[in-house]
């Protein structure tokens, strides 16, 4: 049975949409990527399930990229021991060929539009398109307020931590777990574990189960587990494992759980919002090595914050509203039995790779 995971390559956030695209596939190593151009409704959705479809039941490892403003649809399809992709290449994760033809390429769906048909719903279409991007601004501006009084509240915990304690079990654990040297690249692999949608928080935390048959759950309401999880991915690689480091969408530059396949092992933060839910192999509760002075404060900032994020999920439901109409306005213009034959015979190319 094929191996399948299920990650985000983009993320909402105060800052903006998160994107890790660049990083889905290294170009100087990869075999085809196939970068799908064409506006909403075209079928680039359809086009990757069929591509997963067809290479689950091949038996090769299929690692699916899910859309931040709609989680049940796909941005990509990563088929890692082929070396070969398929990602929709369209705004806001514009991706566009480094090495034409000969790695990457582009493939157009918006052929399959009946353009004379299309201009018919043209005020419709810019109606829509304009109204979704109101509103995804709504959406940020509320998680950039959330954030900013997120950490503030971060700020305060983190200088009640008892860093010693910390450092003292977290030695332990790699002294026991990393032990063993690996013989992979000691590579870093980058994806989002999960994000804030129109349906609230969606974490996959599914493929750490699916990967890991050990899993460390660390609480940590405050983003202590960062600083620990670097440490963990910098000792893993220099141990020659190769590592998916799954980083915050609010701060791509901090680790939120880290998985070293190699090992069956996990390390996976949990906080109000973003909970593992199940039993773990070990729990590491950072909380309790912080005594912040202010608790009622924390506990006042932590409700404003989750408020704020209400506010931005009510927005990025109306993001998705708005899409989902243009969507149905172009999609009687659309030859959906050209877009699965495209697919199918993609498909078959990515098939004959394997032999």
């Amino acid at each position: 049975m094929a191996q399948v995971t299920h990650f985000f390559a983009g993320a909402n956030s105060g800052a903006g949409f998160q994107n890790l695209f660049p990083e889905l596939l290294d170009l100087e190593t990869a075999h085809d990527m196939m970068v799908l151009k064409g506006g909403p409704g075209v079928g680039k959705n359809t086009f990757m399930r069929e591509i997963g479809r067809c290479m689950e039941q091949a038996g090769t490892t299929v690692e699916y990229l899910w859309c931040s403003g709609d989680p049940d649809s796909l941005d990509g399809v990563v088929l890692p021991e082929l070396r070969c992709a398929v990602v929709d290449g369209t705004a806001p994760h514009v991706v566009e060929p480094k090495y034409p033809a000969a790695v990457d390429r582009y493939v157009d769906l918006g052929r399959f539009y009946d353009l004379t048909g299309a201009k018919t719903v043209a005020d419709a279409v810019r109606e829509q398109t304009k109204a979704c991007q109101r509103s995804y601004a709504r959406a940020c501006h509320s998680l950039r307020a959330a954030r900013l009084l997120e950490l503030d509240g971060v700020a305060e915990a983190g200088r009640c931590l008892d860093r010693g304690r910390l450092d003292r079990r977290i030695s332990g654990i790699m002294n026991r777990e990393l032990r063993k040297t690996g013989t992979e690249q000691g590579r870093v692999t980058r994806r989002f574990l999960g994000t804030l949608t129109h349906q609230g928080y969606v974490w996959r935390f599914d493929t750490v189960d699916a990967l890991c048959s050990r899993v460390y759950e660390l609480a940590d309401s405050w983003e202590r587990a960062g600083e620990v999880l670097d440490r963990l991915c910098r000792t893993a690689c220099q141990r020659k494992w190769n590592v998916i480091a799954c980083v915050s969408p609010e701060d791509p530059d901090r680790i939120e759980h880290l998985l070293i396949p190699g090992l069956g092992l996990a390390f996976v933060t949990s906080r109000p919002g973003m909970e593992y839910g199940k039993k773990p192999y070990r729990r590491i509760r950072v909380d309790a090595m912080e005594e912040p002075a202010d608790r009622a404060k924390l506990k006042f900032q932590s409700k404003m914050t989750a408020l704020l994020r209400e506010e931005a999920v009510a927005a990025l439901r109306e993001t998705k509203a708005g899409h989902d109409a243009l969507e149905a306005a172009l999609h009687p213009y659309v030859d959906f039995d050209s877009v699965q034959a495209l697919a199918a015979i993609e498909a078959g190319r990515l098939l004959s790779y394997m032999s």
